[in-house]
């Protein structure tokens, strides 16, 4: 599994270079979207309240960290080290907005 991850990584690395604005949903859609939208690896599926209902009471702040610096199976920044903090504050943002 680990070196799925990693190949996944690797991947969202090579095609998200067209990420250039800090807009959450276009984040969400061109990155996240590969795991947040089916649980690869345990990742919370957007929109999915009660796997999301478990992870929202440690707040905003520790979930942007998760996300920025790496958590299980996912790599920091979603595997795209080329997005800015703000860029994955946006589509944190998102994440959650469409999940409460």
């Amino acid at each position: 599994m680990k070196h799925f991850v990693t190949l996944l990584g690797l991947f969202l690395l090579s095609t998200a270079s067209n990420v250039t604005a800090a807009d959450g949903k276009a984040i969400y859609t061109q990155i996240c979207r590969a795991c947040h939208a089916t649980g690869v690896a345990g990742a919370p599926v957007l929109g999915d309240r009660t796997a999301w209902a478990a992870r929202l009471p440690v707040g905003f702040e520790a979930l942007l960290q998760s996300a920025l610096r790496g958590k299980g199976g996912m790599p920091p920044k979603g595997g795209n080290a080329g997005l800015t903090d703000d860029q994955v504050r946006e589509a944190v943002a998102y994440m959650i907005a469409q999940s409460q």
